[in-house]
């Protein structure tokens, strides 16, 4: 492929291939400021998804959302959802509330028979992230984790220029994602610093973007990881301000990653080849533009282009899914194995010694 082919059309929908009839009704579960301010203005510009039900744990607040949007028709409590209230009138659900709270509304919405869309990172443990996949499975639903970097065209298209060899073989990524949490959300109770609802705090909030996009880009899983974390301010006390973490894939690739929760903003991914190199910067938040930079020998080609809104793109293609029926690619048991990658990282910085990863194909 051609750097003018990819530019040409890096922002088609290469996973669209009709245009099914219908959209899918969802009910919101969990109305922070990401569903309030990204998500619900995303579903609104799509075309497969629409929004009819909110749920929080605020009668006042799932009214107030309500209110705001012609398409929301009902603003339940959390209890209303488990009791089944307003069934009828949604037939996935989304799945964003604190991570050790995703598997009792994944296990609600199963049971009523509704298809689940749950954010990254599925729950806070591997035994809670398995029993949501089984729970999923039994109730034979739809179960997708939402990683927005799969849909995002510039992953896309870099994986494409991988995989068709334009960086020759890869040798080495590098990958960095970081925030001032407490001035996002200046709340030193918030439940990501709490790790019995988070699981953790940096490393499995934002380490997973570039982990998981680059076991997407590659498509293979690390066999063995070795990880370091650091927490010096007093908030960060029970989990981790800082983390760093190496990983070692399969064909002698090597991966190199950092995530802060208190540093300077910034995000990008590298993947270096033995004829090439590709680079997106910035990649992991929703409101920056987003470049893809391609070198190769002396040549460098900084690709630009009309932004998508990555919200979108991902509900589009969940929609998408359910409407003609496709098995989405970031399912429960791919959300698992990164629940099981970041837990070896975790028990790694603890013991501060590489460890392999359990059930992964050497």
């Amino acid at each position: 492929m051609s750097t003018a082919t990819l530019f040409s059309g890096i922002t088609e929908r290469d996973w669209q291939t009709n245009d099914p009839e219908g959209t899918v009704r969802l009910a919101l579960i969990g109305l922070g400021w990401w569903v309030r301010e990204e998500a619900i203005p995303a579903i609104e510009q799509g075309e497969f998804c629409e929004t009819t039900v909110v749920v929080s744990g605020s009668t006042e607040k799932a009214e107030s959302v309500k209110q705001g949007s012609p398409t929301i028709n009902h603003g339940l409590t959390y209890d209303e959802f488990h009791d089944g209230a307003a069934a009828d009138a949604y037939d996935a659900v989304y799945i964003c509330t604190p991570n050790a709270t995703h598997l009792e509304y994944a296990e609600t919405a199963a049971e009523l028979g509704k298809d689940v869309l749950c954010e990254k990172p599925m729950e806070a443990t591997v035994d809670r992230a398995e029993r949501l996949v089984r729970t999923c499975d039994e109730r034979d639903v739809t179960l997708m984790i939402a990683y927005r970097m799969q849909t995002e065209p510039a992953v896309r298209r870099a994986r494409e220029l991988i995989q068709d060899g334009f960086i020759g073989d890869t040798l080495l990524v590098q990958g960095h994602m970081s925030d001032s949490l407490l001035e996002l959300i200046p709340d030193p109770n918030q439940w990501r610093l709490d790790p019995n609802l988070s699981g953790g705090c940096s490393l499995i909030d934002i380490g997973i973007y570039p982990l998981n996009t680059t076991r997407f880009l590659l498509d293979d899983d690390p066999t063995d990881v070795q990880g370091r974390t650091v927490s010096s301010h007093d908030a960060f006390a029970e989990v981790d301000e800082h983390a760093t973490f190496q990983a070692a894939f399969p064909n002698g690739v090597s991966a190199i990653y950092s995530a802060s929760h208190n540093a300077q903003g910034a995000s990008f991914l590298k993947v270096l080849g033995s004829a090439g190199e590709i680079t997106i910067e910035p990649i992991f938040f929703p409101w920056d533009d987003r470049e893809l930079v391609l070198r190769k020998g002396s040549a460098t080609d900084r690709i630009s282009f009309e932004q998508v809104n990555q919200m979108t793109e991902e509900f589009d293609y969940f929609g998408y899914c359910l409407l003609t029926g496709i098995e989405p690619a970031p399912d429960g048991r791919h959300g698992l194995r990164d629940m099981q990658i970041i837990e070896t990282i975790y028990e790694s910085a603890a013991d501060e010694r590489w460890k392999s990863v359990p059930g992964v194909d050497r």
